[in-house]
């Protein structure tokens, strides 16, 4: 007999957090979309070291993909994610098995976060973040978690999240969690699957872009963006399974506005590049 309690409503999985109120316990919650890999669990690993009762969360939200994105084919996975969250002590899931659990027939609002359109990211995901905010900000109503967790790899998505708690007074700590790496390197996402074995033995030249931006920023604090760029760019291109280069971004890490030259306060540099056709993204923080 199962010890997690999967809840396929909103009302059943309120239900579970009013129980969690009236013992002042406190819950840490970890959204995903499912096809967990052990960057997830390292997220839900943290939760249940701080908290009381740890609740996840998967649901592929459609919101957040563009129309030419990989929404039909995103790995969905539901039993086998279940499981690996069972066996590290999730108590427990909400797993809307529709949309029109999240988004009913009349659904209409939308949380618009001003300015991250114009972030690398948002300039190449138009309306993305505005995905990201909605259901974000639907399951910490649902939830009212006192602690949600996020991976940096998500860079805009983590300093959006932030932005939506302090903006709308959302009562609940967040927490963001180094990136979890592949031996190798390669940050680890549920994309990483579309890989051939000859794309994904070529995808840790990301990781490899970025730690030569960190070495050019340790021996040169105040390097400009286009030094830390062009390195970037000579190493991806160094590599023919780069079928193409988006974004190479050098950002505030509060804000993710372009910086001319990064300085003492750090900033974060991130990229988005395609190995053969898989899209993948990641991120390194100078500080």
């Amino acid at each position: 007999m199962r010890n997690i309690i999967v809840h396929k409503t909103i009302a059943s999985i309120r239900d579970a957090r009013s129980a969690a109120l009236k013992l002042h316990q406190s819950v840490g919650f970890v959204p995903t979309m499912g096809a967990l890999h052990a960057g997830h669990l390292s997220l839900v690993e943290r939760a249940r070291d701080e908290n009381d009762l740890v609740v996840a969360s998967i649901f592929v939200n459609p919101k957040q993909f563009g129309p030419n994105e990989d929404l039909a084919k995103y790995p969905r996975q539901l039993e086998r994610d279940v499981e690996l969250l069972e066996s590290i002590g999730v108590h427990h899931v909400f797993a809307p098995p529709s949309i029109n659990v999240m988004y009913g027939p009349n659904f209409c609002t939308q949380v618009n976060p001003t300015g991250f359109d114009e972030t690398h990211e948002g300039q190449v995901r138009p309306g993305h973040f505005a995905g990201v905010a909605t259901v974000v900000t639907k399951l910490f109503n649902i939830v009212q978690p006192t602690r949600a967790y996020f991976g940096q790899k998500d860079a805009v998505q983590c300093v959006l999240i932030r932005r939506i708690v302090q903006d709308l007074d959302i009562p609940v700590e967040i927490r963001v969690m180094d990136t979890v790496r592949e031996p190798d390197g390669l940050a680890m996402s549920s994309r990483n699957a579309y890989l051939t074995p000859e794309e994904r033995a070529a995808a840790p030249i990301i990781y490899k872009a970025l730690c030569a931006a960190k070495h050019i920023y340790t021996s040169k604090p105040n390097c400009s963006t286009s030094e830390i760029q062009t390195i970037i760019q000579t190493i991806l291109e160094s590599n023919p399974l780069v079928s193409e280069i988006q974004y190479i971004a050098v950002d505030d890490h509060d804000t993710m506005k372009p910086l001319e030259n990064v300085g003492p306060n750090g900033a974060i540099v991130s990229l988005a590049c395609r190995i053969g056709n898989v899209r993948l993204i990641d991120n390194m923080i100078l500080t």
